[in-house]
């Protein structure tokens, strides 16, 4: 008797990044979301840029996450979570040589080690644990991050859910009142400061010694403000010279 083997199920027949919406057509929520994810990332970047020295790995702000692929009449976009922020390693930052419009699980397969939704609502949204409708059920389910964060603005807070044994756990935080994320030396917390111009209690990053993390622009700042306090420095060096100078003139004349 002969028998036909079925082919095996593979990734390549399931659409990949190019062939799959990279928005959902949604709005983002509020005029804060935007400056806290660049606030996130450029502070991260020089940490992550240690982490992985070949550069393998990806950030994503409010961008899709494909878990499954939507059946007609239900749009593409239906299949995927779109997290605030999220950060998966030991991935290439581009595919082929182009941007990434999305993160396709079931073409790359690798887990996100974060992934933090900013709360617009009351949390709910976020909460939610239906069975392959609510976000929480999608992350811990299917999506598996090691560390899911509901960044609150309103309560000036940070719910960190980390997974152990298949199962979210809720976190507890240090003694400074951070999240650590071991696997790249950091925590996550809450940061009451001026940003970009706006006083909120924003979420960040410090070092494991509990060193804030500065962003970008505060990097930036910081090295204006070295370069400025070197130069005052060597203005006043100079000074005491010729004041120096000065003085040994009057006594080569007495």
């Amino acid at each position: 008797m002969n028998v036909t083997e079925k082919p095996d199920f593979l990734a390549t027949d399931f659409p990949d990044h190019t062939q799959l919406p990279d928005s959902d057509g949604t709005f983002v929520k509020n005029f804060q979301e935007h400056p806290q994810s660049i606030l996130l990332t450029t502070s991260i970047r020089p940490i992550l840029d240690q982490v992985h020295p070949d550069g393998q790995y990806c950030i994503g702000q409010d961008s899709g996450i494909y878990w499954r692929v939507a059946q007609p009449p239900e749009p593409p976009e239906k299949g995927a979570e779109a997290p605030d922020w999220f950060y998966v390693p030991d991935v290439p930052p581009t595919l082929d040589g182009n941007l990434r419009r999305s993160y396709v699980m079931w073409r790359e397969l690798m887990p996100p080690l974060i992934v933090l939704e900013f709360v617009s609502g009351d949390g709910s949204e976020e909460r939610d644990t239906t069975p392959r409708k609510g976000k929480f059920w999608i992350y811990e389910r299917i999506i598996r991050p090691a560390f899911y964060g509901i960044y609150e603005v309103k309560k000036a807070q940070v719910e960190v859910y980390h997974l152990v044994e298949d199962r979210f756990e809720l976190a507890a935080p240090n003694n400074r009142g951070h999240y650590p994320i071991a696997q790249i030396g950091v925590e996550l917390g809450i940061w009451q400061g001026v940003y970009q111009g706006v006083e909120l209690p924003w979420l960040r990053w410090w070092d494991a010694s509990g060193n804030l993390i500065p962003a970008a622009e505060e990097r930036a700042d910081q090295a204006e403000l070295a370069a400025e306090r070197e130069r005052q420095r060597r203005i006043e060096a100079e000074l005491r010279i010729q004041a120096l100078e000065a003085r040994l003139r009057e006594l080569e004349g007495s």
